[in-house]
């Protein structure tokens, strides 16, 4: 029998969820930045700016960042690092990797990029200092066998930093809604000429773990000292967790 696994509220063969996944990256992969800066109002830098602070990453750091798409954490982490660490920029889909490597390019950064698989890392056991995965976890078929991946290739005393939606307070559930399912497809509709990769999107965070069970799944992957901190009032989540 074909495994089936969920593409935002339909079930699928779990192949065909990473096609899927694809076909929603390779559309909008030239506009990802401005909707990003649209959808959040800009608040998805900040987030990503309180990631890179927690990362802590010095000089002579080796860091992963898996499905790091256009490259911001990329950017940063390579700068900290200097030219005597090791910054790998990877993505599943080649099309935002493109636009990543291209604008570290453009920056004047020069660091390895790399189309491969979260669930499937090439790379050694215990060789990254930090591994960051920002808004890329929710479209991974297998998060258990990812998370497992990560903590292999970091380092004893090496950070994992997990940034992605997570559920919002109850308060905010309503009006929330509202704004996923009838704003974003019209904005991506409007800006990508795509709503359906949106309306992807807005299911995707619903079927995405909420914070306490992604702490639960990390701690099964075997990291320890594993916390989250909820931004934005839960709509995204930052886990950390370590490997000792």
């Amino acid at each position: 029998m074909t495994n089936t696994t969920h593409f935002g509220y339909k079930t699928v063969a779990e192949d065909q969820k990473v096609q899927e996944v694809a076909k929603v990256f390779h559309s909008v992969a030239s506009k990802y930045d401005v909707m990003n800066d649209l959808m959040s109002a800009g608040l998805h830098r900040a987030w990503k700016m309180f990631t890179i602070a927690q990362a802590g990453v010095r000089p002579g750091f080796k860091v992963l960042d898996i499905a790091g798409g256009t490259g911001d954490l990329a950017k940063a982490f390579a700068r900290q690092a200097g030219r005597t660490g090791e910054v790998w920029l990877t993505d599943i889909n080649e099309s935002m990797l493109r636009v990543g490597r291209d604008r570290l390019l453009n920056q004047g950064l020069v660091t390895p990029t790399l189309l491969c698989d979260a669930e499937k890392l090439p790379f050694p056991d215990n060789y990254f200092d930090r591994v960051s995965v920002a808004f890329g976890l929710r479209n991974m078929t297998h998060k258990d066998q990812a998370l497992a991946e990560m903590r292999r290739v970091l380092k004893p005393g090496g950070k994992l930093l997990v940034l992605e939606f997570s559920k919002v307070i109850a308060p905010l559930q309503k009006p929330y809604d509202l704004y996923s399912f009838s704003v974003l497809p019209w904005l991506g509709q409007k800006i990508a000429g795509d709503a359906e990769s949106y309306r992807y999107l807005a299911e995707s965070i619903r079927m995405h773990p909420d914070q306490e069970t992604l702490k639960s799944m990390m701690l099964d992957a075997g990291l320890e000292r594993v916390q989250y901190h909820n931004l934005t009032a839960g709509v995204a989540a930052l886990h950390t967790g370590i490997k000792l």
